[in-house]
């Protein structure tokens, strides 16, 4: 029996510095949360695999820094692109008020030749801190600006406690093999199988950029030679 083909998708993670990209990452990857703020310079990327249904799926998530000097991100690092899950703080409206460039630089870089804009989901993030007294953007105000821009799907989350996490990136990881299937799945959130394979690599933004291309091609040669 031929082995199923493994998809790879690449998920891009954005927003402002301090919303906690980085420990929302490495909570849904290596469930772990680290107290010490260590801003990205560049980008990172992890991967996670799942298996969704019967479809072994790894997840290439990129991690960007949120810093204005670093926002000047070339096409290239959005090319290929499947999905992006953009994160603020609840606790600071600056950073809910700066998802405005964050969506629109996407859909800009991310869309190439006028094609159908890959999935998007929001992330209400830091939902913990003082047990909500500090909240300064509504569930509501949130929900508005998603349904604004297409009903992009909302999840409230918390890296801290690990509230929602593995929902929200089950929920775009399913949104694109949806675009890509039409018998894709009955339940809203199946359970994800145990991580294997966990890794973590730190380099330049551009250099990044040239190597996810790579492993994205090579991965794909390797899967139809299995097949």
């Amino acid at each position: 029996m031929a082995l199923r083909k493994r998809t790879l998708l690449k998920v891009l993670v954005l927003g402002d510095s301090r919303v906690g990209k980085t420990a929302v990452i490495n909570q849904y990857v290596h469930k772990k949360f680290e107290k010490e703020y260590k801003g990205t310079i560049g980008a990172d990327f992890f991967t996670k695999e799942l298996k969704i249904g019967d479809q072994p799926v790894t997840l290439q998530i990129w991690d960007t820094a949120g810093r204005e000097r670093f926002q000047s991100r070339g096409v290239s690092f959005y090319r290929g692109s499947d999905c992006c899950v953009l994160i603020y703080d609840i606790n600071h409206m600056k950073s809910f008020d700066a998802l405005k460039n964050w969506h629109a630089e996407f859909v800009e870089k991310g869309t190439p030749d006028d094609s159908t804009t890959p999935p998007i989901i929001l992330l209400g993030n830091k939902v913990d801190v003082d047990g909500g007294s500090s909240r300064v953007v509504s569930d509501e105000k949130a929900r508005a600006w998603c349904a604004s821009r297409g009903n992009i799907p909302y999840f409230e989350t918390s890296a801290k406690m690990d509230f929602n996490l593995d929902a929200a990136f089950l929920s775009i990881a399913m949104s694109v093999l949806a675009k890509e299937r039409d018998d894709v799945y009955s339940q809203p959130f199946p359970e994800p199988a145990a991580p294997v394979n966990i890794q973590r690599v730190g380099c330049a933004s551009s250099w990044c950029a040239f190597l996810s291309n790579a492993l994205a091609k090579i991965l794909r040669i390797l899967s139809r030679r299995r097949t």
